[in-house]
């Protein structure tokens, strides 16, 4: 049986990779999914909270993808990073979630820039960065205006995120948008950041008419 392993102790990640290795014989994929999200601005947060979101989000990044790299150094391989479009654009109400998928983005290219100039070209690093997806870590946000970002574009089920993740695979490119046109959405807003924050109070408004709507729908406990 396998145990639950902390992303945030580099020992224990390793010592999930060696497992692995051990029981299959080579490391082909390594994913790396586990994330944290508490909302609400930066200063009003705890300081242990903050912490968590970076260490769980970003740091827990960087030790799974390091444990994966050795392991795939001399075999090849493939590294999957879920991040989210947070990775990519201000997110109000999600700055210190925003700050460590930015840091998990920044890593993975960062580091697969240095994979490549070490001539290691049989391990492909992929971040995935999805809309909000309707999972446990939305299902208690439809009354928070600070996750508004997250209802503001396409609500995402977890299949489709599988599948996205699949065409990766099969297909490794550095970042993946999920849908396409959010992708579009979060980089021109990250390239014009002045005309990024104008318009954000319009995508926090549909978001929230979003919450209102599934909240109304959702049976009485």
């Amino acid at each position: 049986s396998w145990a639950a392993v902390d992303v945030r102790d580099e020992a224990q990640v390793a010592r999930a990779r060696d497992r692995v290795v051990a029981e299959t014989g080579r490391l082909e994929v390594w994913i790396n999914n586990a994330g944290v999200l508490v909302t609400g601005p930066a200063w009003e947060q705890p300081p242990d909270v903050r912490r968590l979101m970076l260490e769980v989000n970003a740091l827990g990044t960087v030790n799974g993808t390091v444990a994966a790299i050795g392991a795939m150094r001399h075999t090849g391989g493939h590294i999957l990073n879920v991040v989210s479009l947070a990775g990519l654009t201000a997110v109000p109400g999600e700055a210190v979630y925003a700050a460590s998928k930015h840091a998990a983005i920044g890593f993975s290219l960062s580091t697969l820039a240095d994979l490549r100039l070490a001539g290691i070209r049989n391990v492909d690093i992929s971040c995935v960065c999805p809309d909000g997806i309707w999972t446990p870590m939305l299902h208690d946000k439809l009354d928070d205006p600070a996750s508004a970002l997250s209802f503001s574009g396409k609500l995402l089920r977890p299949e489709e995120v599988v599948a996205a993740v699949g065409k990766v695979l099969d297909r490794p490119r550095p970042v993946t948008a999920v849908p396409g046109w959010r992708g579009v959405q979060a980089r021109l807003a990250d390239a014009l950041p002045s005309l990024g924050l104008r318009g954000i109070p319009l995508a926090v408004a549909q978001g929230r008419r979003v919450q209102r709507r599934m909240l109304a729908k959702r049976p009485p406990a």
